[in-house]
């Protein structure tokens, strides 16, 4: 499909700074199959559930994967800036550095406070690999837990750019980017729609009859990107690492086998359940990547309900809430919903679509 049929024009004043407070205080657009809009508070939600529905919630961790440190052992040292997004094994990563054009393989970077060395000795990093558009393979020094304790002191939530380029990163972030449900660490970017819930809400949910579930999908930065091609078979998807253990997925199969709704908490949380199902809908155990690119046509077999906030135009994630409840109503949802004063993107509001597509 042509890519700019997704587009749309977001004023910059709808992108949220800063999350809701309390968390299920953001608003929520429900998206009635059919078409018809109700705004609604996410407190509300368990109205729009029945009894024996299933939440399933993404329990993954955004690790501290924004850095900041120093090129050493040349005359100059400049200032270095990299954001982790894929762990290649015990002691190398896969990262985007701005300026990119002051490394090169072989570079040493120190990581740090302007420079200074953690508490466990020194983050030194070699740059192993450098590719297109910033993005290198650093080779740490340190190994396994070591470097995971070294990253968590010394790095910061990293913040999508919409939010980050509108204002500098704080202490708040560390504790308003992550869902009350993380619990595995791996992430470098947050299960946005999990950031609503809040224990209040929870309890609702449970005295509704509603059964919660946890899977773990470790999102990557790509999540969020814009496709950039002028045909979406053009695109090519980023992988990220997702589980579902054999416990939850015979959980799920039974609420479905007794008529109950899998309602995902998220794209991220939809994307792993649908890479489990069988064409049956049938849903298997599942440890492994996942990089599937969910477009118009595409044909659901295990989600029937997606929670979910508003997205970039022209991204992998509105195009997949496209092909949930089809493209047309959410292009007039996302109007209204830019109309109505609706908060965009991360620590944006809410949406609760119902499917549509077969």
């Amino acid at each position: 499909m042509r890519t700019d049929l997704f587009d749309f024009e977001l004023p910059a004043s709808a992108i949220a700074l800063r999350p809701a407070s309390p968390r299920d205080a953001a608003r929520m657009l429900v998206v009635e199959p059919g078409g018809a809009l109700r705004d609604q508070i996410v407190r509300d939600l368990p109205d729009w559930l029945r009894p024996g529905d299933a939440l399933v919630v993404n329990d993954t961790k955004v690790i501290a994967a924004q850095l900041t440190g120093r090129r050493i052992g040349r005359a100059t040292e400049p200032k270095i800036e990299a954001t982790l997004i894929n762990r290649l094994d015990g002691s190398r990563w896969q990262a985007l550095v701005k300026p990119a054009k002051k490394l090169t393989p072989g570079d040493v970077v120190r990581f740090g406070h302007d420079g200074r060395v953690c508490l466990l000795g020194q983050l030194d990093a070699t740059v192993e690999h450098k590719g297109d558009a910033g993005e290198i393979i650093l080779s740490f020094a340190m190994h396994g837990a070591v470097l995971d304790q070294a990253i968590a002191e010394l790095g910061a939530p990293p913040l999508p750019p919409y939010i980050a380029s509108k204002r500098t990163p704080d202490e708040r972030d560390a504790a308003d980017y992550q869902t009350m449900f993380a619990s595995h660490e791996g992430a470098v970017a947050a299960p946005t729609a999990g950031l609503h819930f809040t224990p209040a809400l929870q309890e609702a949910l449970a005295a509704r009859g509603v059964s919660l579930h946890r899977v773990t999908l470790h999102v990557g930065a790509g999540t969020f990107l814009p496709v950039k091609t002028d045909d979406t078979a053009e695109h090519k998807m980023h992988a990220e690492w997702g589980c579902i253990s054999s416990e939850t997925a015979a959980a799920l199969n039974a609420v479905h086998a007794a008529g109950g709704r899998i309602i995902a908490v998220g794209t991220t949380s939809l994307r792993l359940l649908e890479s489990a199902a069988a064409e049956d809908g049938q849903l298997k155990p599942f440890a492994d990547e996942t990089s599937i690119f969910i477009t118009p046509g595409y044909r659901f077999k295990a989600v029937d309900v997606l929670m979910t906030n508003f997205h970039l135009p022209r991204s992998t994630l509105f195009m997949l809430v496209s092909a949930f409840a089809g493209l047309d109503t959410m292009q007039h949802a996302y109007a209204h919903a830019i109309s109505s004063g609706y908060r965009f993107y991360s620590y944006g509001d809410a949406c609760l679509l119902f499917r549509t597509t077969p």
